[in-house]
């Protein structure tokens, strides 16, 4: 009986994977990014995590006065969103109404994020210590705008989800329930913490391009900053690399990019 329940919860699996839960939460835009993503756990409950998560660092980062000092900074950082955020509904109109946020934390760490449905968070460090242009960071924030429009973190925690032995798909073939404690702490450990696969930074450096491409910014500037984070990755590995794996060949293939991206930054320059 063990054995037969568990050949049917692995064949419900392996149906749901293939007819079930598979779509593209972004448009191809001019890159062509295309794939189908695994979404088995809805946004909202994505959404619901990851805004607790990022109040709480709103929460422990103003209690220890480290939150928005540099009005400058912060402006600067807003001005790059505004003209980002003016082009995402090439990918998907949705998020040009997403509830946007702008912060910085004061900290020598090179590190910045943006969480699902539109939250940023620059550290000073990574401004600062690299002595980045604007549209260096506007490689950065576009970068991780993409992780958040193609919802990465969703499609990790969906992954998870249903790799727990098949439970998870069985339960939308079935119609089985799980605890909000079990699905609370899955995205809190894998879908919103753990680091992206190779696939999703590949898809987050092709779409990042391009959004900064169209909002007036020099792509090539993704590759001063990949330059930069090299030579700041020598010794010990900033935290923004540590999210980030790159390999050797990262900046050859942002400049295999540059045919497609380049007509688009000159167009928006004119």
């Amino acid at each position: 009986m063990k054995k037969l329940l568990t050949t049917t919860v692995m064949a419900a699996s392996l149906s749901a994977l293939s007819l079930t839960g598979c779509t593209s939460t972004t448009s191809s835009g001019a890159i062509g990014v295309d794939r189908q993503q695994l979404l088995l756990v809805s946004s909202e409950q994505v959404l619901e995590q990851s805004a607790q998560s990022y109040n709480k660092n709103i929460k422990e980062a103003r209690a220890r006065g480290v939150l928005d000092n540099n009005k400058a900074q912060l402006n600067r950082l807003k001005n790059v969103a505004n003209r980002l955020v003016g082009q995402v509904g090439v990918y998907r109109p949705d998020a040009a109404n997403w509830k946007w946020e702008v912060h910085t934390i004061n900290s020598k760490e090179l590190n910045a994020f943006v969480m699902p449905g539109g939250k940023i968070m620059f550290y000073s460090g990574i401004i600062d210590r690299l002595n980045l242009t604007d549209d260096e960071i506007a490689a950065i924030m576009g970068h991780e705008m993409s992780h958040a429009l193609r919802e990465h973190s969703r499609e990790r925690l969906s992954r998870e989800y249903a790799t727990q032995t098949g439970i998870g798909v069985a339960a939308s073939v079935f119609g089985l329930t799980q605890g909000q404690a079990q699905l609370a702490n899955l995205a809190g450990d894998f879908g919103i913490t753990r680091p992206h696969s190779r696939t999703q930074e590949s898809e987050a450096d092709q779409i990042g391009l391009e959004l900064m491409a169209r909002a007036g910014y020099n792509p090539q500037a993704a590759i001063t900053l990949w330059q930069k984070m090299q030579r700041a990755s020598q010794g010990e590995p900033p935290q923004f690399l540590s999210t980030h794996p790159t390999s050797s060949n990262r900046i050859a293939q942002l400049q295999a990019l540059m045919p497609k991206v380049m007509p688009l930054y000159q167009k928006s320059r004119r």
